[in-house]
């Protein structure tokens, strides 16, 4: 009786050793388990996807490069003046630099400054109620000379006709060319030969010797040409047939 009693204790015994021991034993594995696990946890801070999110929040670059000049409101109005081919109001003016218009007359009244100090052929006018840049009045004897050369060279349709004819047909006579406009050209060739755009290259031989008439190196530079050569074909100067 006593040995199976004793019998009895020690499996007891064995059995609450053998729970014990599997108990360690799953602390064991539940204490590895949570090294390991924070040892395969990325770190935040060397996270791909934080890096991204950090890169993102960085303010991006200027669209615009700085091309090394300071833009200022003064140098925005000059710009606008300087463009415009009609005067503007200082409203407008205020408007577009996004400044008050007491603000528009003082940059005006400081370029104006700059100008004058710096000898400059310009100034910033009040006309017609808005402001513009315009020459002053001491360079008119110059700028006449370059309307009077630009009115020289605007042709009417009759006289290009007959330049056409010259540059095409030179060296040519007048009765060549009045044979294929069918009207006299006399007057037309008199207003070339003025505006230098037509010479007399030499003499025909024949009855009467007539004057050949010829272009000028005005003419090519007036045209945009380099040469004669740089005319356009005939061929292409044909209308296209239906």
């Amino acid at each position: 009786m006593e040995e199976r009693m004793t019998e009895e204790l020690r499996e007891e015994t064995e059995i609450e050793n053998t729970i014990d021991e599997l108990q360690d034993s799953e602390a064991e594995f539940a204490e590895l388990d949570e090294q390991d696990s924070e040892e395969t946890q990325p770190d935040m801070e060397d996270s791909p996807e934080l890096d991204i999110e950090q890169e993102q929040e960085e303010p991006a670059p200027s669209e615009v490069e700085d091309s090394g000049e300071e833009l200022t409101v003064e140098s925005v109005v000059e710009a606008v003046l300087f463009a415009s081919d009609e005067p503007l109001t200082a409203a407008r003016l205020a408007n577009i630099a996004e400044v008050t218009t007491k603000q528009i007359r003082e940059h005006i009244d400081t370029l104006n400054d700059k100008y004058q100090a710096g000898n400059h052929a310009f100034r910033i006018e009040k006309i017609a109620g808005g402001y513009q840049m315009l020459t002053l009045s001491s360079f008119n004897h110059w700028l006449k000379q370059l309307l009077r050369v630009r009115s020289e060279t605007k042709l009417s349709p009759a006289a290009m006709e007959t330049l056409a004819i010259i540059a095409y047909k030179q060296p040519v006579i007048r009765a060549d060319i009045e044979a294929i406009r069918g009207v006299a050209v006399g007057e037309v060739i008199r207003s070339l030969c003025y505006k230098g755009l037509i010479k007399i290259v030499g003499r025909a031989e024949v009855l009467g010797r007539p004057m050949l008439y010829g272009t000028t190196k005005k003419f090519l530079e007036v045209f945009g040409l380099n040469t004669l050569k740089d005319l356009p074909k005939i061929e292409e100067l044909k209308k296209p047939s239906e």
